[in-house]
């Protein structure tokens, strides 16, 4: 199943690399998003360090909802996903490709918002960067295992192609709450000793959700239109 997976991913990434429209756009409204909030921050000044993490974790959010709208429309588009689902493939395989695919564009973005966030929101790492990559790594976990699960309940149909962005973020609030905090520690240096309640969390979240997605995919994805 993981070598599958793997082809499933390979397929993703070059296509979204290529041709797919979600990376792109997910990178510039993001980068749009920490722009307009940078307006807000005092002249020759700095927002505070959790408000900074809010806007980071908020534009990886919404460049969430579009990279995974792209992942699956790139099957629906031609009618592909009855022909994974046909295939000896297992299901399970195209759950985990899409989410490793996904975390790899996720990240991609990332690499763009986090210098962006630092220099239009005037911050600078005055904690633990191991704890600001590892915040990123379990908590872009929990993004894309979801993602992967809700971006396949919202195709099909027209009607339900906003659907992911409305149902997602309720959803996304600890692992958002636990991401914009820890991330406020790293930056700022402040209440380290919090930290680990928080990747706790992010962590319990990771394993519900990754729980939830073995069992409901195959429902969600082989559901009729």
């Amino acid at each position: 199943m993981l070598r599958r997976a793997a082809l499933i991913a390979a397929k993703d990434l070059r296509l979204s690399v290529s041709g797919g429209q979600g990376l792109v756009q997910a990178v510039l409204l993001g980068l749009l998003l920490i722009f307009l909030f940078s307006l807000s921050k005092p002249l020759g000044g700095a927002i505070s360090s959790q408000a900074a993490g809010a806007i980071f974790w908020l534009s990886s959010a919404f460049g969430l909802v579009l990279i995974f709208n792209d992942l699956f429309s790139l099957e629906e588009s031609n009618g592909a996903r009855l022909g994974l689902l046909s295939s000896p493939v297992p299901v399970h395989a195209v759950w985990v490709g899409k989410g490793v695919a996904g975390l790899c564009l996720l990240l991609i973005t990332q690499i763009v918002f986090l210098p962006a966030s630092i220099a239009f929101l005037g911050q600078s790492v005055n904690g633990s960067f191991r704890l600001m990559v590892l915040t990123v790594l379990l908590a872009d976990i929990g993004l894309v295992v979801l993602g992967a699960l809700l971006g396949a309940l919202s195709q099909g149909q027209g009607a339900r192609e906003s659907l992911l962005s409305v149902i997602i973020f309720p959803l996304l609030l600890p692992v958002l709450l636990g991401g914009i905090t820890l991330f406020g520690m790293a930056l700022s240096g402040e209440d380290m000793a919090e930290a680990d309640k928080w990747l706790g969390v992010i962590g319990a979240f990771d394993g519900v959700f990754s729980g939830a997605g073995l069992i409901l995919f195959p429902f969600v994805y082989s559901g009729e239109e």
